[in-house]
């Protein structure tokens, strides 16, 4: 969650700990949230959202054995900040002409399963690629960087010793 609507991470987690959700960890302003439900909570975190804070964002939810094999998976070694991983609601259905056309020289990528992993050293505030992602996807998808990635396996690791 950025731009426009944003929520304070200690209001959320409040909120999310009031609901019954149990370790409720929060990591930096892009709605990143790790939290201990005994069922899906995917149509309920977005319609919590929307009572507390006046509009309802698009959620997108990983278990912890999802989010995990993604980051294993992970096929490039380079620093955490020229790698982002993709995580796609379903199966993407990539258009790889409109992808290649986008494609920077510098840039590469893979998908495995509903992941997109893209490595771009030169970063991808210029990217059209990045800019033009879901698109290419055929699918939504949300992005995180390999750094914060790490940083939310780090959180779930604590929360399962």
């Amino acid at each position: 969650m950025g731009g426009k609507n944003l929520v304070p991470m200690k209001d959320l987690k409040l909120r999310l700990q009031d609901a019954g959700y149990e370790n409720v960890e929060t990591y930096i302003q892009s709605g990143n949230v790790a939290l201990g439900a005994d069922h899906d909570p995917s149509d309920e975190i977005g319609p919590l959202i929307a009572s507390a804070f006046g509009f309802e964002p698009d959620v997108l939810t990983l278990s912890e054995e999802r989010f995990s094999v993604a980051l294993a998976n992970n096929p490039f070694d380079a620093p955490g900040n020229m790698v982002h991983i993709y995580f796609c609601t379903t199966s993407p259905k990539v258009d790889q002409a409109k992808l290649k056309s986008l494609l920077a020289a510098s840039e590469n990528y893979a998908l495995k399963g509903d992941v997109f992993y893209l490595h771009a050293p030169d970063g991808i505030g210029r990217s059209k690629l990045v800019a033009r992602i879901e698109s290419c996807l055929g699918v939504s998808a949300t992005g995180r960087n390999l750094n914060t990635v790490s940083k939310i396996q780090l959180m779930l690791d604590a929360q399962r010793s």
